[in-house]
């Protein structure tokens, strides 16, 4: 488990950027399922489709935010629980 959280929070940099393009693109398919209301039903599906894919980046990134977090509030109280037991 500690592995995982390693490899997902290893740059945390790198999961904010794919977070913040997933929001960007769940915005991008809210404006074509818009567009879709007034015009042709493709382009919901194609937002649809769009929002699918934002949701599964923003997802990721945020696992990795979430992993960085997680793993230094989990060495912070192994290395204080290692100074209180000397």
């Amino acid at each position: 488990m500690i592995k995982l959280l390693e490899k997902l929070g290893q740059n945390p940099q790198h999961s904010l950027r794919l977070f913040l393009r997933g929001l960007g693109l769940f915005i991008i398919g809210l404006f074509f399922i818009a567009l879709g209301y007034f015009y042709h039903h493709l382009w919901q599906i194609i937002g649809i489709m769009t929002l699918i894919l934002a949701c599964l980046l923003a997802a990721y990134g945020y696992a990795g935010i979430f992993a960085n977090r997680w793993l230094n509030i989990l060495y912070r109280t192994q290395s204080t629980s290692k100074r209180s037991s000397k």
